[in-house]
């Protein structure tokens, strides 16, 4: 049966419709964010230390605490204590996936007591590159546990814990509302994380700080309501024009 003009006209109409549906479906699957993080250190919180030292404020690194000298009792002499915050690049999707955004290196070191601080603030940022104009900050506290040296490894860890808790953003992009969301500390790229980490003395260690981004409003259902009607439209012209082309056969 060769077509008529008319039903060429519209087939070809469908199918331009229900391609272009798909690939604006396909896009809003694919839609990935991209950033990058930096972080730096604001004024600690001495707490009841008496001579706090420290240094580092608005940079990314902070020291802390006057090292002891080396002595044949103590075996002192170590650096001061300091925490360094990398950040990264990163890439993530918007179904729940987890991404690092930056790690968090401790270094405990054998300190006077007294030149301690209590805790100390981070000021983390996250600038997103897709989509542009787009920019979270966190305001972290971190609490810093500085124990009095015995003799015994584990006793002198020194611990590095949020004080409240990692902090949750929500934007807007193309009509959309997103959560991000920083879950904690991990040492295993994200299998398990924790809001506090501990480190022998004279020793150092590293766990990242990992983020999610989530989708609060429901995606927009695209293909299935323009092929369904698609369909239905042809399937009903094609009854419609066989019973007019059987009608003009009698």
């Amino acid at each position: 049966m060769k077509l008529s003009p008319v039903f060429a006209t519209a087939l070809s109409t469908f199918a331009v419709t229900f391609i272009t549906a798909l690939g604006f479906s396909s896009q809003a699957q694919s839609l990935t964010f991209l950033g990058n993080s930096s972080g730096i250190w604001g004024t600690p919180d001495p707490g009841s230390n008496t001579d706090p030292i420290f240094s580092g404020v608005g940079t990314n690194t902070f020291i802390w605490g006057r090292p002891r000298p080396n002595d044949r009792e103590n075996n002192y002499g170590t650096p001061a204590n300091q925490l360094t915050f990398t950040g990264n690049s990163f890439s993530a999707d918007d179904v729940g996936s987890l991404f690092k955004i930056g790690d968090l290196e401790y270094y405990n070191g054998k300190v006077e007591e007294t030149t301690n601080v209590n805790s100390v603030p981070l000021n983390l940022t996250l600038l997103f590159t897709n989509p542009g104009n787009l920019n979270e900050v966190f305001n972290l506290g971190f609490q810093l546990v500085n124990t009095t040296n015995s003799g015994n490894p584990e006793n002198d860890a020194d611990t590095v814990y949020v004080k409240n808790n990692f902090g949750t953003r929500s934007f807007k992009f193309d009509g959309n509302e997103y959560l991000l969301s920083l879950i904690g500390f991990s040492q295993d790229d994200g299998n398990t994380s924790v809001n506090k980490f501990s480190v022998l003395e004279d020793s150092k260690t590293t766990a990242g700080i990992y983020a999610r981004i989530t989708r609060v409003t429901p995606p927009k259902k695209i293909p299935e309501p323009v092929s369904t009607v698609g369909l239905s439209l042809l399937g009903i012209y094609l009854i419609t024009h066989k019973k007019s082309w059987s009608a003009k056969q009698e």
